[in-house]
């Protein structure tokens, strides 16, 4: 496994590759790398002559210094995960060398994302936009590999590709969870064990809302309110936003009559989990 820190060798390695004739799968991470990331990995080497993985903390996308400061990291520990699953190229790059002095140049994506994490996190999208841009454009990947449990992230991504007119693909691969139901995240590490144990109640909140949509309910505010009486049952539990919504323009829904997707952010003590469901309406007999 090559480990590359310098953006321009990177390019000029990802332009060698093409010319002959390699395909590339790229899959983003920030490290403290979990089975979620890992599926992804292993998935990009099984489509690609070349996996790559690339390792950077991103602080264009943290809106809080403290956040940023407290995000887990564990360098030599990803290495050998990387190495493990077959990992071919690290793209590891310094936050000096993505956003040398005097930087000026961001992406945003607009409607997409107003609501829901990007109105909790004000700008993180756009550091979200940047750094992927800036990603695609040093590792030149034909395809692109990200998990559903950023979901909006994941559109984003999509909607930025297409706008951009970017010559690669992106794809989402299913969520990955523990076996209480908790989505694998790496600010999982931050939990406490009490908090651990309260923290797969924003599955338990989405199977409810999962199992009412599939019995044909449609009131949609009915079913989050019974979604926000499971999590606030929890003591260590603090809503952030719950939402149900359309699966690709992500504005809310009132009536659910075809598939929607239900979001959550949730404070377990001092960590912010996010999750989602992507649920299909049955169809009428």
């Amino acid at each position: 496994m090559q480990v590359i820190e310098y953006p321009k060798k990177m390019q000029e390695l990802s332009e060698q590759l093409r010319r002959e004739g390699k395909i590339l799968g790229l899959v983003p991470t920030m490290g403290a790398l979990h089975e979620g990331h890992l599926s992804l990995l292993r998935r990009c080497r099984a489509e690609n002559d070349l996996s790559v993985m690339s390792l950077f903390v991103n602080p264009a996308q943290f809106d809080r210094k403290d956040d940023l400061a407290a995000y887990p990291q564990d360098w030599e520990g990803d290495f050998k995960k990387a190495e493990a699953v077959g990992v071919d190229l690290v793209y590891a790059p310094t936050a000096g060398m993505m956003y040398p002095e005097g930087y000026q140049t961001y992406v945003e994506v607009e409607a997409l994302t107003r609501r829901w994490e990007g109105a909790s996190r004000p700008g993180h999208f756009r550091g979200v936009a940047t750094v992927v841009a800036k990603l695609f454009t040093i590792v030149k990947p034909h395809q692109a590999y990200f998990g559903q449990k950023d979901y909006q992230q994941a559109l984003v991504v999509q909607r930025m590709v297409q706008d951009l007119n970017l010559d690669l693909e992106v794809i989402i691969l299913p969520i990955i969870r523990e076996e209480d139901g908790l989505a694998s995240s790496s600010r999982n590490w931050n939990l406490s064990p009490e908090e651990r144990c309260a923290a797969p109640v924003l599955y338990k909140a989405l199977q409810a809302a999962e199992a009412r949509v599939r019995a044909g309910e449609q009131g949609a505010e009915a079913i989050l309110e019974r979604m926000r009486e499971i999590i606030e049952a929890e003591p260590l539990a603090e809503i952030d936003y719950i939402a149900c919504c359309h699966p690709m323009r992500l504005e809310p829904v009132e009536r659910i009559t075809e598939s929607v997707v239900f979001l959550l952010a949730v404070w377990i003590g001092r960590t912010r989990l996010i999750d989602n469901a992507l649920v299909e309406v049955p169809a009428q007999a």
